[in-house]
């Protein structure tokens, strides 16, 4: 996505079970390799881990003014 990611918006490189399909190669974007999964982030079910990037998405959502 050249112009970036909207916050809620699927991002265009997940496959039909959800994987990155460019994992690991260089054309990856930055934010997305430097994104390290924790325990934390990920808790013990998918539904938390989604939650978590919403809240990291709205957080870090550019606000017009």
């Amino acid at each position: 996505m050249p112009k970036g990611k909207p916050a809620g918006v699927p991002c265009i490189q997940l496959t039909d079970d959800l994987r990155c399909a460019i994992f690991g190669q260089p054309e990856r974007p930055a934010c997305c390799a430097g994104l390290q999964a924790s325990e934390e982030m990920c808790g013990d079910e998918r539904v938390f881990a989604m939650r978590w990037l919403t809240e990291l998405e709205n957080l870090t959502t550019p606000f017009s003014l």
